[in-house]
């Protein structure tokens, strides 16, 4: 058996719904940094760690996986072109001034459906990625937006609970 290549498996991928977060930090000089991510997930309970994946070859690399506390932000529906900007290289990602000081005082969108503040806990090896393990110390979360969410290579968002006509067609992992 051959291993796929990478052109299959980011085919194979795409069809995996992924949240859009944007994780920021700032760096030892001071200057915002941050990087649309979609790989992101809880790793752990006890203790609370997430995990945020970034491509070694990214400009913000050395940043993130030289900082000691980084802030992921889940986007919500509506903020695509936050997404988009924040996955540009070459420009300044910080410059529409949607970004406020949040938790930890890092840079954040007050807009995000959900923030995680963390501290950095490990950085794996990953590839061509590391993988940026991060012990949670806050959180925020706006029960009011609809996540914004990565499929088929383009921006969607989950059906709402009142999209369903009958709620108890809707199953939750929780009720399993």
């Amino acid at each position: 058996m051959s291993a796929a290549s990478g052109k299959a498996l980011t085919h194979a991928m795409s069809r995996v719904p992924g949240p859009v977060t944007v994780v920021t930090t700032v760096d030892g000089t001071g200057r915002r940094r941050g990087f649309t991510a979609t790989s992101f997930s809880s790793l752990s309970l006890d203790p609370p760690l997430v995990l945020v994946c970034l491509n070694k070859t990214a400009s913000t690399h050395i940043a993130f996986t030289t900082t000691d506390r980084f802030l992921v932000n889940l986007l919500a529906h509506g903020q695509e072109q936050v997404a988009r900007r924040f996955a540009r290289s070459g420009v300044d990602r910080f410059a529409e001034g949607d970004m406020q000081p949040c938790e930890l005082g890092l840079p954040g969108s007050p807009d995000a459906c959900a923030r995680v503040a963390c501290a950095l806990h490990d950085v794996l090896d990953g590839g061509d990625h590391s993988i940026l393990v991060g012990r949670v110390l806050d959180t925020h979360v706006d029960d009011d937006r609809t996540p914004l969410l990565y499929y088929d290579r383009t921006f969607t968002h989950p059906a709402s609970a009142l999209d369903v006509p009958d709620p108890l067609a809707s199953l939750h992992l929780a009720d399993w």
